[in-house]
């Protein structure tokens, strides 16, 4: 049996990803912050604290196969941080650093690391493919890329094989976000004005990219791969929120108004912001996500490990959306 060793257990992600662990008879240990954790019964809790350069694995590495680590400092919409830069190295890159080389020398047989699509770019007019050129232009970005490179470098001398999975934007139940800001526009039934945007955008279904970790696990192919992982269908900003419309049963009635004019509307944002000191639902970086493209081919893994989402958008929305929050 292997023991699996899950970082930031009291994520988003990882409180889907443990239970399906558990369905498959593995042992889990989850690597939490504090003692007031709450997790799945027969998941092992190691309290490792903040994670950086400094955080002390040992405890929670001991006896150890695979790692995966989805501990992060999540992109943040309007990040507080005197230096954001710096506070994004601190965990992403250099906490994982960290972790890497205490896997190596605990005797961790692979590595599995959760990124993001960031790390090549925020917005593309062409479908990503893992072939694409990094060009991250976030701190969060740059920092999952400093950590990749990291992870290859460290693990190339060692006995020690790695997994990259760069997720779109991952949605599901209990995830605050751009994803909800959105369902809560829909849910206020009034007119939205994207009827005029013809972007195309990837995302993905949590129970999606819960079951592409799983299938990395012990995949002989997954060994030292990167992998682009998505739902498999692109959606526009008006197909997204007709999609979201239908499941909520509310009314979506939406104008065709000039992009142009939505950015304007979003620098408005960026003022009123400023002034009330209250975050509102449409600004500019808003905005960006709702014009923009960010298309991604998820070909090369479903090739390569044989997968496939198992969740098409329509079953994702329909369980997240019917899902108590």
């Amino acid at each position: 049996m292997n023991a699996i060793l899950v970082t930031g257990a009291t994520g988003f992600v990882a409180s889907h990803l443990l239970p399906r662990l558990l369905q498959e008879k593995l042992q889990i240990v989850a690597a939490v912050r504090n003692d007031s954790a709450r997790l799945p019964a027969n998941v092992t809790a190691v309290k490792v604290g903040n994670i950086d350069s400094n955080t002390d694995w040992h405890s929670a590495l001991k006896g150890i196969d695979i790692v995966v680590h989805l501990a992060a400092r999540a992109h943040i919409l309007q990040d507080k941080a005197s230096d954001p830069e710096a506070e994004f190295l601190s965990v992403n890159t250099e906490g994982t650093v960290n972790l890497v080389k205490q896997s190596i020398a605990a005797g961790v047989k692979r590595f599995v690391f959760v990124s993001s699509i960031g790390a090549m770019t925020s917005s593309s007019d062409r479908p990503l493919t893992e072939s694409s050129p990094c060009q991250p232009d976030t701190p969060y970005g740059r920092s999952k890329l400093q950590a990749e490179q990291a992870i290859v470098q460290l693990a190339s001398q060692s006995a020690m094989t790695w997994t990259i999975l760069r997720p779109p934007l991952v949605y599901g139940a209990g995830n605050p976000g751009n994803m909800e800001r959105l369902i809560k526009l829909v849910q206020t039934g009034l007119p939205l004005p994207f009827g005029a945007v013809k972007n195309r955008r990837s995302l993905i279904y949590v129970g999606n990219l819960v079951d592409a970790i799983a299938s990395t696990l012990n995949h002989p192919q997954a060994a030292n791969q990167t992998f682009l992982v998505s739902d498999g269908e692109d959606l526009s900003t008006p197909e997204l929120i007709q999609k979201i419309a239908v499941n909520l049963k509310h009314p979506c009635n939406m104008l065709s108004v000039p992009p142009s004019w939505l950015q304007l509307g979003g620098k408005l944002g960026d003022t009123v912001q400023n002034v009330s000191k209250k975050q509102l639902p449409l600004n500019t970086s808003t905005i960006d996500r709702l014009l923009g493209s960010l298309a991604i081919d998820s070909s090369y893994i479903q090739k390569t490990l044989n997968w496939q989402p198992p969740f098409t958008v329509d079953a994702g929305l329909a369980q997240m959306l019917r899902s108590p929050t």
